[in-house]
């Protein structure tokens, strides 16, 4: 693939769900797009097939979504079938698109929702139901990861407490203890060896998972602010993200807050250079009131991030420093999604749409992406 021109990114398909989205994933073979709805479903879209499932387990919304025994990154799955089923079109008109869908590699969804539970899927499966539950925290489990390995889940959540399991049965490892308030994110880091989180104040914790402990504290505190008016606390990473060398930390959210009740604040990303946790903040050139909900660092060298508030926003930087471009999307973001070998992204609408973007050009005489089916 050619390397991306975040200018040249365009609208590929929208996915309809009934209800407003929170979160969404691509699995990373990129074949479907997981999608989390305030219907305390889970909705996964084959970008194949078209066809729309949905997982139900949880009774509550669910927002950290993380997916363990996964078939190998950027195996294409979806060019390759686009490609063919553009060829069959061009002989054969709307018939190439009977073409029969490869059968997805086999890989695991964790999810976690608002009373604390994580639930295990058979991602692939025809009809995915739960294959267990774990009661992780007292409150909120606020995001979920898995360690680069496959082989560790990551929790954090409202008991301010990061927990570990086992990812191939659940099973409790340890308990990461020192935050002192609400943990909003964590994100692995790619060497395996170690785990950043974020609390409610902007604390990150640069956890040895070796000793369980964190051996040093991250500043960024510029994503929390105490509203005296309101009595309220606001902030935290409402995403988090390395790169894939493991050099930079990405934290997401919102800064200058001036009203913690309406949300009212501005979009802002603290990234850190790993190795002396010195840090540059990412902001929007454009003015623009509301909160940055996704982040993810393109393999192209580029970040991106998406925002809700006064509409909908994807912004692009480039060295993280210079704004390259934004993009309009058509309702308020609630999360952003890259797919592992870059060559899409997703947004959770508020509208209960994710609309899926991609950098490359439709294949000559491709036929119309196949809508969802129910």
């Amino acid at each position: 693939m050619s390397t991306p021109d975040p200018a040249a990114a365009r609208l590929e398909r929208e996915l309809k769900h009934a209800r407003p989205l929170i979160g969404c994933r691509f699995d990373p073979s990129g074949r479907f797009l997981f999608a989390s709805a305030e219907d305390d479903t889970v909705q996964r879209f084959d970008l194949v097939t078209g066809a729309k499932t949905a997982l139900v387990g949880h009774a509550s919304w669910v927002r950290g979504m993380a997916f363990a025994g996964a078939p190998a990154v950027g195996s294409g799955e979806v060019e390759a079938w686009e490609r063919r089923r553009a060829s069959l079109h061009a002989v054969a008109g709307f018939a190439g698109a009977t073409l029969a869908a490869p059968k997805p590699a086999p890989f695991t969804l964790v999810s976690a929702d608002y009373h604390g539970k994580l639930i295990w899927w058979q991602g692939d499966a025809d009809a995915p139901k739960p294959l267990r539950t774990v009661e992780a925290h007292k409150g909120w489990a606020r995001a979920v990861a898995v360690s680069p390995d496959g082989k560790t889940v990551a929790s954090c959540g409202n008991d301010n407490a990061v927990r570990l399991w086992k990812a191939d049965d659940g099973s409790a490892v340890r308990t990461l203890e020192g935050h002192a308030g609400h943990v909003y994110n964590l994100a692995f880091h790619p060497d395996g060896t170690r785990l950043a989180s974020c609390d409610l104040k902007g604390v990150v914790k640069d956890w040895d998972l070796k000793t369980g402990k964190a051996d040093r504290d991250l500043d960024a505190k510029l994503l929390w602010k105490y509203d005296t008016g309101f009595m309220a606390d606001i902030g935290g990473a409402r995403a988090m993200a390395f790169s894939a060398d493991g050099s930079r930390l990405a934290c997401a959210g919102i800064t200058n807050v001036s009203n913690a009740f309406a949300g009212v604040g501005n979009p802002a990303a603290v990234v850190f250079d790993w190795a002396d946790g010195k840090a540059k903040v990412l902001k929007p050139k454009e003015a623009f009131q509301g909160t940055a909900w996704g982040f993810a660092f393109h393999p192209a060298g580029f970040a991106l991030a998406a925002g809700g508030g006064n509409g909908g926003r994807v912004w692009f930087w480039k060295d993280d420093v210079t704004s390259m471009h934004v993009l309009t999307v058509p309702a308020n973001a609630r999360d952003l999604a890259l797919s592992a070998d870059g060559g899409r992204f997703a947004v959770a609408g508020s509208n209960g749409t994710a609309y899926v973007y991609t950098f490359t050009s439709a294949p000559p005489g491709s036929p119309p992406p196949a809508p969802p089916k129910k």
